[in-house]
């Protein structure tokens, strides 16, 4: 009886742990990355058809922290390959999120604790991720690479500005009824995931990295984050990370940097910087957007902000909110300096996912735009930057 007992237990215990590795991970996206069922506006036989028309990129997304298949068609997240096509994204840059802290705010937070970890190990990803920040981006670059390599060609890895020019040579010569391949490049969510170690940015360029911010929401070894605890300005090490990023033609993202980590980076930059996702507080006040001033500093680096479609970007998750947030930027710097960055599968609520992308295009319709600055805003003003960060220093001419 007593064998039996401990036996019904143990089978118990194994299936309550198989339970949580099968479930826990899709329960928690799901409870995360939510699209909110709120009325889209209709979408004008124009908007549909200048949409078909344009080059898109978007700056920022999440999606590789996540047990998904992204070659895929899903219907949990807010983006995967088929409906990026969908939604005739040119490409995607995939950000790496290896930290955050728990009870995450826009406001304070400590570096002392992780929410990530959990889900590394109950995803089963590699030990050597459970422990390592570093890995756990070479495991993101590695999950992207096997996705691009079961796309059968609907997908192109961004490496280098050779990648980049013939991703768009190829979307232009598609084939009649023939999907035109999406490309994907990776980012970095912070540069903690270095360990406070030069030569893991190396590694990182290694395995694909070609854009990353400093900070995420805590202040780290390179900078303090404008959700941290003391927000400071840039360090030593941080100044000879970007150094070393602008040489090796790795964009240097302003994402989350506290704002006198900011204004220090906009003042040393020798190239174009980006904000990859996010808003500004002439629209949304939230501690997280960018002011005028550094728009201002971002424009005069020839970089672009890149405009997020959630509450805490554009307070609101209506398309009408980012296109007020673009017309910002461009009445301010010119509409050269705005762009998309969305934030997809980033644990936040949004109206639309990818593959009705369009409405963004109808808002900007709707707003006054002309189609030439949506053709700007939508892709070419980010093109014109990835372009020119993608290429060394030493062949680099502003």
């Amino acid at each position: 009886m007593i064998r039996k007992i401990l036996l019904g237990v143990i089978l118990i215990i194994i299936a309550v742990v198989a339970g949580f590795f099968i479930f826990a991970p899709g329960y928690t996206e799901r409870s995360m990355n939510i699209i909110d069922g709120k009325p889209l506006p209709k979408v004008s036989a124009r908007a549909a058809a200048l949409h078909k028309t344009l080059t898109i990129i978007d700056l920022h997304s999440d999606s590789l922290m996540w047990q998904r298949d992204i070659t895929r068609r899903s219907d949990q997240g807010q983006m995967d390959l088929p409906r990026l096509a969908t939604g005739n994204v040119a490409l995607q840059v995939f950000s790496s999120v290896t930290k955050t802290p728990a009870n995450q705010n826009y406001d304070a937070n400590g570096a002392d604790s992780d929410n990530i970890t959990p889900l590394v190990i109950a995803q089963l990803q590699p030990i050597r991720t459970w422990t390592s920040l570093t890995e756990r981006t070479i495991y993101h670059a590695e999950k992207l690479d096997r996705a691009v390599a079961a796309s059968e060609g609907k997908a192109k890895r961004v490496r280098s500005a050779s990648d980049l020019a013939a991703l768009i040579a190829a979307r232009k010569a598609r084939i009649a009824n023939k999907a035109a391949p999406v490309g994907a490049m990776m980012s970095a969510e912070g540069l903690h995931n270095l360990q406070g170690k030069r030569a893991n940015l190396d590694r990182l360029y290694q395995a694909g990295i070609r854009m990353a911010g400093l900070t995420h929401f805590f202040d780290n070894e390179l900078a303090g984050s404008m959700h941290g605890l003391k927000k400071g300005g840039l360090t030593p090490f941080g100044k000879q990370i970007i150094r070393d990023m602008e040489a090796k033609g790795m964009i240097v993202d302003i994402a989350h940097l506290s704002h006198a980590g900011v204004a220090q980076l906009l003042a040393i930059a020798r190239r174009p910087v980006v904000s990859s996702h996010g808003g500004v507080q002439a629209t949304c006040g939230e501690n997280r957007n960018l002011t005028d001033a550094e728009i201002k500093g971002v424009a005069k680096t020839g970089g672009v902000i890149g405009v997020g479609y959630w509450e805490g970007a554009v307070c609101d998750t209506s398309p009408a909110a980012i296109a007020k947030a673009i017309v910002h930027i461009r009445d301010l710097v010119g509409i050269e300096h705005a762009a998309l960055g969305s934030d997809y599968d980033g644990a936040v609520t949004v109206r639309f996912d990818t593959s009705r992308l369009v409405q963004v295009t109808q808002a900007l319709l709707d707003a006054g735009l002309s189609e030439a600055e949506i053709r700007a805003v939508m892709g070419e003003n980010a093109l014109r930057v990835i372009r020119a960060g993608l290429v060394p220093e030493t062949a680099y001419r502003r």
